[in-house]
């Protein structure tokens, strides 16, 4: 059975079905935004996730929203309520926080922006749930028990698809994408620093192609 969110849950579902690894993107020169997601987008990965992480997160958020059409941005590390309307505004058709509080929630249902909220326990996935997601983020993904985590909590919450991020890798997602509760993952090897630094823009597009070719396992 599909799951949905109260909040916006096929819109969600649509987004992470889109792309089999999100990368989460911190952007330390804004000049490099728009050739890695057009690096990125080249390579078959779409949905982005630009991270607040850095001061340059809505600016690229703008200008990829702008020049890379073709591109699914998203905004990652929301964590006030503030930052949903900002990033809206600034392009990003989705949200993805760390964690879930109250502020947050309010957030994501008055701003109109989709959120991808962040669990950790199975105190708060059923925490995330009562509020009307059914699409969480499982975060840290590795130190909260990664696939074992997730294949115990498959049935007491079997409506709940999640995308693990946090210490999974090219060789390691496969794993996760065989979970019958995951839909993607979400990793950030996919722009290491030392290409984005030199420009290698050939090399995350190939980093990109391999991530494509994974696939979720039905």
């Amino acid at each position: 059975m599909t799951s949905t969110n109260i909040l916006y849950g096929n819109q969600l579902l649509d987004i992470m079905r889109a792309s089999p690894v999100i990368p989460v993107i911190a952007i330390d020169d804004i000049a490099h935004a728009v050739p890695l997601a057009k690096a990125l987008v080249a390579g078959g990965i779409r949905v982005l996730e630009v991270t607040l992480r850095t001061e340059h997160g809505l600016p690229a958020i703008r200008a990829i929203a702008e020049q890379v059409p073709e591109a699914i941005v998203g905004v990652g590390t929301l964590t006030q309520a503030a930052e949903f309307t900002a990033a809206r505004d600034a392009g990003a058709v989705f949200g993805v926080s760390p964690g879930l509080t109250p502020a947050l929630i309010a957030a994501a249902k008055t701003s109109g922006l989709p959120l991808l909220p962040g669990v950790m326990t199975p105190s708060e996935v059923m925490a995330a749930r009562e509020a009307g997601f059914r699409q969480l983020k499982l975060f840290p993904a590795v130190p909260a028990g990664g696939v074992g985590m997730l294949n115990a909590i498959a049935g007491p919450l079997s409506d709940v698809t999640f995308c693990p991020t946090g210490g999974i890798s090219l060789s390691t997602a496969p794993e996760f994408l065989a979970c019958k509760n995951v839909a993607c993952v979400g990793g950030s090897w996919l722009t290491p620093k030392d290409l984005l630094k030199s420009g290698d823009w050939a090399g995350i597009t190939a980093l990109a192609i391999a991530a494509s070719k994974l696939r979720k396992v039905i």
